[in-house]
């Protein structure tokens, strides 16, 4: 396969990118890869680049980046939300479609944690994704921040710095991510989508609930295959999680591009 670094633009800011062809001329189906909140293009155990090159080797052409303020693009962690990355996946989808080597009418995206709810608006909002990848995605932002806020053992004072952002583990979240999670509703986005959907589960996950794959589910109905990783935390993280989730996408891919 041919691995080529790009960088793409929006809001006047630099995207980083990787896209990962396979050889010959095509036109190849295409996958867009959306990483999770804190994460980046590499993600948690490379899982993010292992799955490019599996689906590359595989015969499609994958495009994974990082959101603004994430990795190596431009602009501050802090200025993040999830309207603004919601931009930025429709953005770099339209140049990925538009690539030379790219068969347009055969495309997917695929989201990771955060990135699954960003790839559920790209789906509902953009006519040409026809198939739809969930992995421990989030179906209720504010519901779900809402649950990690209540849980803390310390107060939330404690992370608050004095320019009004929140310190969280390291990463510094602006009070606009807050403010705009009220604007962000993927299982209502889902209803601009006709296409089909793999949902992708770690039964143990600790940081997105089991039952949020079930919401999913529930919402995409007969579109929807739900398929559990059992044992499983967040990000697949044992060799066995991630092959297993690797290896049923690429078949899932296979059977609905």
């Amino acid at each position: 396969m041919k691995e080529t670094f790009q960088w793409l633009t929006n809001g006047g800011q630099r995207i980083a990118s990787m896209l990962h062809m396979p050889e010959g001329g095509g036109p190849y189906p295409g996958v867009l890869m959306l990483h999770g909140f804190t994460g980046d293009k590499v993600e948690s155990h490379f899982l993010f680049v292992k799955t490019a090159r599996a689906l590359a080797q595989a015969g499609y052409a994958v495009l994974r980046f990082d959101f603004r303020g994430s990795g190596e693009s431009e602009g501050r962690f802090q200025d993040v939300t999830i309207p603004g990355e919601i931009s930025d996946a429709l953005t770099v989808f339209d140049w990925f479609a538009a690539q030379e080597g790219v068969d347009a009418s055969r495309l997917a995206v695929l989201g990771l944690s955060m990135g699954g709810c960003v790839a559920a608006h790209v789906a509902g909002a953009d006519p040409r994704v026809k198939a739809l990848v969930l992995w421990s995605a989030v179906a209720d932002p504010v519901g779900l921040f809402q649950e990690l806020s209540e849980s803390t053992p310390t107060p939330p004072p404690l992370g608050l710095q004095e320019d009004g952002t929140f310190d969280a583990g390291g990463h510094l979240i602006g009070q606009q991510f807050i403010i705009t999670l009220a604007d962000v509703n993927p299982l209502a986005a889902l209803t601009g989508y006709t296409g089909p959907a793999l949902v992708m589960h770690g039964t143990k996950d600790p940081t997105v609930p089991p039952k949020h794959a079930t919401m999913y589910a529930q919402t995409l109905g007969e579109r929807d295959r739900l398929v559990w990783v059992e044992g499983a935390d967040h990000t697949f993280s044992a060799h066995a999680w991630e092959q297993f989730a690797i290896h049923t996408t690429k078949e899932w891919l296979q059977e609905h591009l």
